[in-house]
């Protein structure tokens, strides 16, 4: 049973899978409607898109990096699919998800290329891309919004139809985050990125090819903002410049509430994922409470707070650990009693 307990503790993302369980059960204790099939519709699809982004801000954190732009970036790609289909309504689906999945891919390979050319952190340098890619879509877009009406109704109905009681683009959310849980967990060159969030310096002496590992975690981010950004036209009514505006500081929270060390080197897409369905399921269910907004945002924060708290505990209680394991190890009656 000890070890078993043990076991548990080391699971970063059970916290957070418990409060997510506790909060659910509670709201729905005070409010039953709060668990009716529609409303779990809703509660999912306004998660869908946040633990899409989630999935790929995990990757770029856990390499001791971050991307602040990617709300800018699923805003232009959100605009770009909407002017898509206003100009060809009969192009088929699947190419305008890769048109919208290549712009997040390019303009999350000029953010990589930037952080590991310029030596500039990347918290700087996607502060400004962040600016840099809203003007471009403010520049675009204008005053133009392209609304639902003008998106083919297949298109709109991946956000309305459900397979087993779950919306499609909430299945794809689910199969994009076991592809990169799978990818980090199972690959060599997934592993990679948890060498070097712990230590660059270190990961370059192994023969890691740090910089192609960071612009890598930049590209893929990129193309997840792409993706959400082609979900999001199919999810809301309407796309313009403003689309996309705010959404980095919520996929931030949503990571670091996962259970992914804001320094890098530790965390799972998992437990990020878990964090963006935490993080939209508190506000539904405050606003399901009838609790103000300003209070919906002050328990967000104290989640962050206590998430980076934590995560700081975690970290110095393990490096105990292990200092007495390897004190124990060389210790002259660890040595007698290997011996025997």
């Amino acid at each position: 049973m000890p070890s078993m307990w043990n076991r548990l503790s080391r699971v970063r993302e059970l916290p957070v899978a418990v409060a997510f369980v506790t909060l659910v059960a509670i709201t729905a204790t005070l409010n039953p409607r709060f668990l009716l099939p529609q409303s779990i519709k809703d509660l999912l699809l306004n998660a869908t898109i946040i633990a899409i982004l989630a999935a790929g801000q995990a990757m770029v954190i856990i390499s001791r990096n971050v991307d602040l732009s990617i709300g800018s970036i699923l805003g232009i790609a959100g605009f770009t699919t909407g002017a898509v289909f206003a100009s060809s309504p009969t192009i088929p689906i699947p190419v305008v998800f890769l048109i919208g999945i290549g712009i997040g891919a390019i303009l999350g390979a000029f953010n990589g290329l930037l952080v590991v050319t310029a030596g500039v952190p990347a918290l700087v340098i996607t502060l400004g891309t962040l600016y840099v890619f809203r003007g471009i879509n403010n520049a675009w877009a204008g005053g133009t919004e392209h609304f639902s009406g003008d998106r083919p109704k297949e298109f709109s109905n991946l956000s309305v139809d459900t397979i087993a009681g779950l919306p499609i683009i909430t299945l794809l959310a689910f199969a994009v985050i076991a592809a990169m849980a799978i990818y980090l967990a199972k690959f060599r060159s997934g592993r990679d990125f948890y060498a070097i969030g712990s230590d660059p310096e270190a990961a370059k002496l192994f023969g890691i090819p740090v910089a192609r590992r960071v612009l890598t975690a930049f590209v893929i981010n990129g193309a997840l903002a792409g993706l959400a950004g082609v979900l999001y036209a199919s999810r809301f009514s309407s796309v313009g410049a403003r689309t996309g505006t705010g959404l980095e500081l919520d996929v931030v929270a949503a990571v670091v509430v996962g259970g992914v060390a804001i320094f890098g080197g530790s965390g799972t897409v998992i437990g990020a994922a878990i964090g963006a369905f935490l993080l939209t399921t508190i506000t539904s269910a405050l606003t399901a409470l009838r609790v103000d907004k300003f209070w919906q945002q002050a328990v967000v924060g104290g989640l962050i707070i206590s998430a980076i708290v934590i995560d700081r505990i975690s970290t110095l209680r393990n490096a105990r650990r292990l200092r007495l394991e390897q004190a124990r190890q060389t210790s002259p009656a660890g040595a007698e009693g290997e011996a025997r």
